[in-house]
């Protein structure tokens, strides 16, 4: 076996594309909710990859069905179909709105997937001209043209146009802005049941229940993006389910996969007959390898227990970011639900939420920012509570060597 090479972060700088700018520690190993890099420092991951890592890192029970499935079969592309995508597709039909399910590899790519669908149902039905998709400002669907164009943030499309046609921007929680834009030629809405990259922001329960009123009064389907929602991430293992609204189609990625990329676009009998062969595909979509450890996450995370657990938890993690927040005053606000949780900042740390992240780290423990105002927060939905206190601790620490700093300066 080869000697793996020593790397470095500056080697990342001379070797990538410099469209990230990663933190200076590279972490090499994680157990749990703990994680620990190159110099063997450990840290308390409240980040999840992004929401990603439902189970924490190298869960017992994804290890074994990786393993297990690595040694039967890796790919056969979607000219045969496969065993462990057979079985996810049942298990997430039972436990959902969905009776179709079509795989793919990331949240953009079942954005992708939903978006044209939801295009292509309206052709099939309504006619060409009922093409138009409305989407909310501040939201995030995806870095594709069509999904990066179909969010509301128009930094992300800057220097990419010009940007796909047939797309209209309503605000968020706010029926009338929706009722401005929506009409017969609207074949979709999309929305996030809570807006993630948009600053942890949920919906009201008069807001969804509105919207899927107007789409059915325009015949248009209402499309959840769930990617960052999805997988227990609320406490529920799709968000719709704590509404009682019922989406036309679900996209759903991030936790499914627990850490191994795979996506999904769940959907009706209805409006999966418009993909008929030859439609849209993907190689890799319904990969053996992805989907026998999504079952084992499905298999763990879609039980009493676990999202029991997630609303405890939350209680735990928002008491004690108000407790951060009335000790420091470094924040407004802290909303969000489930293990998603965001934590707005003061008026006088305005667009300085990296910076709390940053001193987190050099505390020990990894959050995230959702956009310039918010930290976020979105741990494994297992983590113990002792880890759970502890990372809190540290957050505390980083939070106040930030005011400290602030403090000095003014």
């Amino acid at each position: 076996m080869t000697q793996m090479q020593t790397v470095t972060r500056q080697d990342f700088d001379a070797v990538m594309v410099p469209n990230y700018n990663p933190a200076a520690v590279i972490p090499v190993r994680g157990q749990g909710s703990r994680v620990w890099d190159q110099d063997n420092r450990e840290y308390i991951d409240l980040a999840g990859g992004i929401a990603v890592s439902a189970l924490g890192h190298c869960h017992p029970a994804m290890v074994q069905a990786l393993q297990a499935q690595s040694e039967r079969l890796w790919h056969l592309s979607n000219v045969m179909t496969n065993e462990p995508a057979i079985r996810l597709a049942q298990k997430l039909v039972a436990a959902t709105f969905a009776d179709r399910v079509y795989f793919c590899n990331s949240g953009a790519e079942a954005n992708e997937a939903a978006f044209k669908l939801a295009r292509r149902y309206a052709s099939d039905h309504f006619g060409p001209e009922k093409h138009e998709i409305i989407s909310f400002q501040q939201a995030f669907h995806g870095r594709t043209l069509f999904t990066v164009s179909v969010g509301g943030q128009p930094k992300y499309t800057e220097g990419f146009g010009p940007v796909p046609g047939g797309l209209h921007h309503a605000l968020y929680n706010d029926l009338d802005s929706l009722r401005e834009v929506i009409s017969d030629r609207t074949c979709a809405v999309v929305m996030e049941p809570m807006q993630g990259e948009g600053g942890i922001v949920p919906a009201t329960p008069e807001f969804i229940r509105g919207v899927r009123e107007l789409c059915d009064q325009h015949n248009a389907l209402l499309i959840f993006d769930e990617v960052q929602t999805g997988m227990g991430r609320t406490g529920h293992l799709y968000a719709y389910e704590a509404y009682g609204v019922k989406p036309d189609i679900l996209s759903s990625a991030k936790g499914l996969g627990g850490g191994f990329p795979v996506g999904a676009m769940l959907t009706t009998e209805k409006v999966a007959a418009s993909f008929v062969v030859g439609t849209h595909g993907s190689t890799y979509g319904g990969n053996p390898l992805a989907c026998a450890v999504a079952e084992a996450v499905l298999e763990q995370v879609n039980t009493p227990t676990l999202l029991s657990g997630v609303q405890a938890r939350n209680k735990q993690l928002r008491a004690g970011l108000e407790a951060i927040a009335a000790e420091t005053g470094a924040f407004r606000e802290v909303r969000g639900m489930g293990l998603l949780m965001g934590a707005e900042v003061a008026e006088p740390f305005a667009g300085q939420a990296r910076a709390f992240l940053n001193a987190a780290l050099d505390a020990g423990v990894m959050v995230l920012v959702a956009g310039l105002n918010v930290v976020r927060f979105a741990p494994a939905l297992n983590i113990p509570e002792a880890d759970l206190d502890l990372g809190l601790q540290r957050f505390a620490e980083g939070v106040r060597k930030v005011v400290a700093q602030a403090s000095a300066a003014a």
